[in-house]
């Protein structure tokens, strides 16, 4: 369910009143663009893109200061990645931290303003996205094979 990270501001007494928690389902489902038949399916029943917009959906909802997306289009299909990247635009457009991991170094050039490259745990550059190439990237990212 998408409402379990805000379930304290949609209950009075222990109960969860339906229509506050219906229109924010409402809301956030129309935010990321989730395909389904209805908001009873089982998240199980989804498509992996259906799937991970609900769990984007579950933390939108929450409207943290900082989110962090540990490969967030991994498995979904060009369409659903497409949904995921506007996600992130429309969080850091409203001034919100979005810290995202992948190992896709096209979606981490069109999303991120910025890039720290890790290799073993150690961080081994960071770039700004004005001075970020695929082949800056690599290079960083291999630079403490080549020392050892």
């Amino acid at each position: 369910n998408s409402t379990m990270a805000v379930l304290d501001r949609l209950n009075r007494l222990g109960f969860v009143r339906g229509k506050p928690e219906l229109a924010a389902m409402r809301g956030v489902h129309d935010r990321t663009r989730l395909k389904t038949a209805g908001f009873d399916m089982p998240v199980s029943s989804l498509s992996g893109g259906n799937q991970q917009k609900v769990l984007l959906a579950k933390w939108l909802l929450a409207d943290p200061q900082v989110i962090f997306l540990d490969d967030p289009t991994r498995g979904i299909d060009v369409a659903a990645k497409q949904d995921v990247y506007d996600l992130i635009a429309e969080l850091a457009e409203r001034g919100k931290g979005v810290i995202f991991v992948s190992s896709e170094l096209p979606e981490l050039l069109c999303c991120c303003d910025r890039i720290i490259v890790l290799h073993d745990g150690r961080c081994t550059g960071t770039l700004n996205a004005s001075d970020a190439t695929q082949e800056r990237i690599m290079a960083l990212a291999t630079r403490s094979c080549e020392a050892a």
